[in-house]
């Protein structure tokens, strides 16, 4: 339940599907109610495989490329901050994404294409998501045994119920966004914006005093005989 509600979080944190409702509806307010439906199933879809990617072998990348995970949480955490820093201090972050998404009229009629780019990648699931994955991923247990069994179940249960979210969130765009109004939307992204610039400072954190944790160890090296 622990490793659950931790990946759960980091993730609902940054995806965010409530504000992303309102970015996905006005990405596809001129198409009708039926490829509004279609189009959340991809998104949901395609979301869970790039989260389930990313977590079960991102870290295998990294370690191919020679990056090391504390790096990556430094690097990450700096990302999400910013990210989140950025939606606190801009005037209206939803609406800017909004306006900042393709022109419906002019994206083509296939529905699964349209929806892993752009709708998935960059505005549902983009970097920030990506690097949290992959951080949370690179920390599960080592060796085939209950640990690590108990990690991928409840990591998946975590994936699959953010896909839901997704799914259910982004088919009811329309009714979120006639429901809320205005100043919900605002009051959403402020708080979910502040929760990302905390999650993004914890993350840097922990990769830092990983590192600050190595190199005083490096420093001060093995004790002499006697």
């Amino acid at each position: 339940m622990e490793t659950f509600l931790l990946a759960f979080g980091a993730l609902f944190s940054i995806v965010n599907p409530l504000s992303g409702a309102f970015i996905f509806y006005g990405a596809t307010r001129d198409f009708d109610a039926h490829t509004r439906v279609l189009l959340s199933r991809w998104v949901s879809i395609y979301a869970f495989c790039i989260v389930a990617f990313s977590l079960y072998v991102g870290a295998y990348v990294l370690s191919f490329f020679g990056v090391s995970l504390p790096a990556l949480r430094v690097a990450g955490g700096i990302i999400i901050s910013m990210s989140g820093w950025r939606m606190l201090n801009e005037p209206d972050a939803t609406e800017q994404k909004r306006s900042a998404a393709p022109d419906p009229a002019v994206l083509s009629a296939s529905t699964s294409r349209i929806a892993f780019y752009p709708l998935t990648m960059p505005l549902t699931t983009g970097p920030g998501t990506i690097s949290v994955a992959i951080s949370l991923g690179a920390g599960r247990p080592t060796g085939f045994h209950a640990p690590l069994f108990e990690f991928f179940a409840a990591t998946v249960a975590a994936v699959a119920l953010l896909s839901v979210l997704i799914y259910l969130s982004y088919r009811n765009a329309a009714r979120l966004a006639h429901f809320i109004g205005p100043t919900g939307t605002a009051i959403v992204v402020r708080l979910s914006a502040f929760l990302l610039f905390c999650i993004g400072i914890q993350v840097l954190w922990n990769g830092a005093a990983e590192l600050l944790g190595a190199l005083l160890a490096g420093a001060i090296g093995p004790p002499g005989p006697g």
